[in-house]
């Protein structure tokens, strides 16, 4: 996420706070005034959620830590309570959540927690400077809001590319008159792994930064101004295969086409891709009984890698996507882009089997094990056959009955231009970089009891996950509820949600490097 540092902090507080600044161009004598994300909206609205007068109240630590990966990698990074991923919260819907966030990292890092997919009042969300102050290293902040949709979702900070350390963890919030029955539940996080390794998202950020000469420029949005490209870009990439310095590309990954997501899957070369936090050599084990019926619930906590997941020996029936259930499919394999969560059923065989996450586009895998009875242990480098069969994507998903929006024409349709390219790195939103330093200047602006179309519109050559925050969108007319969603190169994506969280929320790549460089808008309601 965008870096904060004090003078942007300032300003961006002023920005924020006072909700007067110009929308979409206009002057400031005319804009509508924004709602603030501490208004009594947004109180109104939390007051109406199913809140069931339970408290969970816990303490969350963001500290450097030696974290242990397996296989004898040991790597110094930053992570919440010293483990990685950090430690499952478990609720039940319509519970209140109290977490203390303690921030202990060095050099005077500021943090935050984002609660990635709740819809929850917007001075909870975790966004600063926009709906808070950035938390202080040595000083803490306490979150408090209500859970009331029920679902698979996880949190991580929005500050910089801290979510591309070990600052990560799950949220499950149970449904207390849960549907689906199963005898087990495994919660699997996927994650692309470098800090401390082959170097720092920062490193990789300063690289990525640079003209990467010989990129293929076509498909580039002409449109935006020199004004708005990263400040280290350059304008004309040379046709060298070296970087813009002449020495070769330490993290920049090449030739990472997928026949799901195009020619450029990603951007940067991990060294590891980890399952819960484990590499493959020495991977995480779900012990388990032959004939059970297993709930999984998978998050891609990842930073710059989507990745195809199957079950050896297994076919998976998806029960819901970012939390929300859709009609049951049967598949071999998954596609989890960054930022997506998938619940699958499974009923387990006996024996010994690998859980392989696929890099898409990369060629390298994750593994863990799911153990049931005697069995040789799987090469660390399988492929399960599955991995080449039934994929399903999420446009391919009908949402349920029960969570499908009612039919009805949008009252607001706004254009979300994807704009941007490699060559420059200089991702931003309908041409323009998104400036924390005055957060509220351009924003997309809705008014509360809406119902919004957002037709997201990749000029790009690069495919994009977009997450909405406070609200889940539905794929056209009835596709499934999101809050994050794949939108191809080349390509459109029309979503709808009803403009029923009112406050200020962030939408953006949720490629954490993408998003750094600019690829981020403020959804703001008007006052």
């Amino acid at each position: 996420m965008n870096s904060i540092n004090r003078r942007t902090l300032l300003a961006g507080l002023g920005a924020a706070g006072t909700g007067l600044l110009a929308a979409c161009g206009k002057d400031a004598h005319t804009a509508p005034p924004l709602l603030s994300p501490h208004g009594s909206q947004v109180a109104r609205v939390e007051k109406k959620r199913g809140a069931t007068g339970r408290v969970r109240s816990l303490n969350v630590t963001a500290a450097p830590a030696t974290l242990d990966l397996g296989g004898g990698v040991l790597t110094r990074s930053w992570a919440f309570g010293g483990q990685v991923p950090g430690k499952e919260i478990r609720i039940s819907a319509g519970d209140t959540l109290d977490a203390e966030l303690s921030n202990q990292l060095p050099d005077a890092t500021t943090t935050s927690i984002h609660w990635h997919g709740i819809s929850l009042r917007s001075d909870m969300d975790g966004v600063p400077p926009i709906t808070q102050d950035p938390v202080r290293a040595g000083s803490s902040f306490t979150y408090r809001f209500v859970a009331d949709e029920p679902g698979t979702y996880f949190f991580h900070p929005h500050v910089g590319l801290q979510t591309d350390r070990a600052l990560y963890a799950p949220l499950i919030v149970e449904d207390p008159k849960e549907p689906l029955s199963y005898d087990d539940e495994w919660v699997v996080v996927l994650d692309d792994w470098l800090d401390g390794v082959t170097g720092t998202p920062d490193d990789v950020f300063t690289e990525l930064g640079h003209s990467m000469p010989g990129m293929d420029m076509k498909g580039t949005d002409s449109s935006r101004p020199e004004s708005s490209r990263h400040p280290s870009a350059s304008a004309s990439p040379s046709p060298s295969a070296s970087s813009a310095d002449g020495t070769s590309p330490r993290f920049r990954l090449g030739g990472s086409a997928s026949p799901l997501l195009g020619r450029d899957a990603g951007d940067v070369n991990y060294p590891y891709h980890l399952i819960n936090g484990r590499v493959p050599t020495d991977p995480a084990v779900y012990d388990g009984t032959p004939r059970r019926r297993v709930r999984l619930r998978i998050i891609n906590a990842g930073a710059d890698t989507a990745y195809r997941v199957a079950l050896g020996g297994h076919k998976l029936t998806v029960t819901h996507t970012d939390g929300f259930p859709v009609d049951h499919q049967e598949v071999d394999a998954l596609l989890v882009a960054m930022g997506e969560r998938y619940d699958a059923l499974v009923t387990l065989d006996d024996g010994v089997f690998p859980f392989v996450a696929l890099a898409e586009g990369k060629d390298v895998t994750g593994m863990a094990l799911v153990r049931t009875g005697s069995g040789g242990l799987p090469d660390p480098a399988v492929r399960p056959p599955e991995l080449n069969g039934r994929t399903v994507t999420a446009g391919e998903l009908r949402a349920s009955d029960a969570v499908r929006l009612e039919a009805k024409d949008p009252d607001q349709v706004l254009r979300v231009r994807l704009t941007g390219d490699m060559g420059t790195y200089d991702w931003g939103i309908n041409g323009k970089r998104f400036d924390m330093a005055a957060p509220a200047s351009d924003p997309l602006l809705v008014r509360e009891g809406q119902r919004v179309r957002l037709d997201f519109i990749n000029t790009t050559n690069m495919w994009h996950p977009m997450h909405l925050h406070g609200h889940t969108y539905q794929l056209g007319d009835t596709g499934p509820r999101k809050d994050t969603t794949v939108v191809l190169p080349k390509s459109k994506v029309s979503v709808v949600f009803d403009a029923d969280n009112p406050g200020q929320w962030m939408l953006h790549c949720h490629n954490a490097y993408h998003s750094e460089a600019g690829m981020m808008a403020l959804v703001a309601y008007e006052a």
